[in-house]
């Protein structure tokens, strides 16, 4: 990702909630969202010292069409040898064309070869459409809660975990 990119995936991510959150998120803090202040909030992530690893999902006519963003796991009940992924959205226009599921296999084999052996995540309660998407790629609940506060109401979000590290080949057994 490119500080070039930061109005592209403000969108995709403004979208994305819009989209994705509707009926879970009061309606009015999902209008209020502008890709604008995303943006600028995108630019500032970006150029932070130490900041997350930002990757973007683009068409061969460099249409960016979804984001993800990964670091160290900021949760200090987890384990500090995992990543966590931060965000990763697809435009809404992109969805079910696989650009969720190429970014979720570029992280997690990224922060396998940084050395983190596990990843975390959080994805809203009531979105079962992501719950789905994480599952099918291997992440399970580990029975953790936590909610936050959205134009007045409580969300809650579960926290989602995965091993990045590859299963030891069991050696071959041999009557």
């Amino acid at each position: 990702m490119t500080l070039g990119d930061c109005a592209a995936v403000g969108e995709i991510r403004v979208r994305g909630w819009q989209r994705a959150y509707a009926g879970m998120i009061p309606q009015a803090y999902l209008d209020a969202m502008d890709t604008g202040r995303d943006a600028e909030r995108r630019r500032a992530y970006l150029t932070a010292e130490g900041g997350p690893v930002n990757l973007v999902a683009e068409t061969p006519d460099t249409t960016l069409t979804g984001w993800a963003c990964y670091g160290p796991c900021r949760d200090g009940s987890a384990r500090q040898e995992s990543a966590e992924l931060y965000a990763l959205y697809a435009h809404p226009d992109h969805l079910g064309t696989g650009t969720g599921r190429a970014l979720l296999t570029e992280v997690t084999a990224r922060a396998r070869a940084e050395g983190f052996d596990g990843m975390a995540l959080w994805v809203l309660k009531e979105n079962t459409r992501a719950r789905r998407f994480y599952e099918r790629a291997g992440f399970r609940p580990d029975g953790t809660e936590e909610t936050f506060e959205a134009g007045g109401a409580m969300i809650p979000e579960l926290r989602y975990v995965r091993p990045l590290t590859r299963p030891a080949t069991p050696p071959d057994i041999h009557p």
